[in-house]
């Protein structure tokens, strides 16, 4: 999974391709702390066209991955993620906070742009073979990407991809994966991007 290094080969998604989604997401400041602009994905739900384009465009590039699950990130990845599973065919797995899932977990620590968290897994959802694409919201830090990532390959299971609806691209998680090799360039899409 190495990487070249070099800034063209970590662009984000095409510009322009997407970009009318940004009409139907809002901007709240100061959310959930000071000095943090929040991406509210409310309005883009509420919009049927704009839902359902979402997700086949975050779905679009596996449909022949031979995907055998779908993982979603607490908890605005749950809302992308599972329609996406549906979308591909694939089963839905849950990546919680710690202590909300009800079974045996997997259990991996992580930064995020405004603080740090825990994330678990049931220790039965993945399984050797299981080709996997991780569904999130947002791609900030990357942290809570990797986080994910480590608990699917912990379960033996195969990151084919990773899908985000936006990317935060100020913040540098897509370029942080890539150095850290957790997936290759090609592996990662985002729909939108604030540069």
């Amino acid at each position: 999974m190495g990487t070249t290094g070099a800034r063209e080969d970590l662009a984000g998604p095409a510009r322009g391709e997407h970009d009318w989604l940004k009409d139907h997401i809002r901007d709240v400041p100061d959310f959930p702390q000071v000095g943090v602009v929040f991406k509210d994905l409310t309005p883009l739900l509420a919009h049927p066209q704009a839902f359902a384009s979402a997700v086949r465009a975050l779905a679009g590039p596996f449909e022949v991955a031979g995907l055998t699950k779908v993982v979603g990130i607490e908890a605005r990845g749950f809302i992308l993620a599972a329609p996406v599973a549906v979308t591909l065919g694939a089963g839905f797995v849950p990546v919680r906070k710690k202590g909300k899932l009800p079974w045996r977990t997997e259990v991996a620590s992580y930064d995020l742009e405004y603080g740090s968290d825990t994330l678990e897994i049931h220790d039965d959802a993945i399984t050797t073979g299981d080709r996997v694409l991780v569904v999130d919201d947002v791609i900030a830090t990357g942290g809570t990407a990797a986080a994910t990532v480590e608990l699917v390959r912990r379960l033996g299971g195969e990151v084919v991809g990773l899908s985000f609806l936006v990317e935060l691209e100020f913040l540098g998680g897509r370029l942080r994966l890539l150095e850290r090799d957790v997936v290759d360039a090609d592996a990662i899409t985002a729909l939108v991007a604030y540069g």
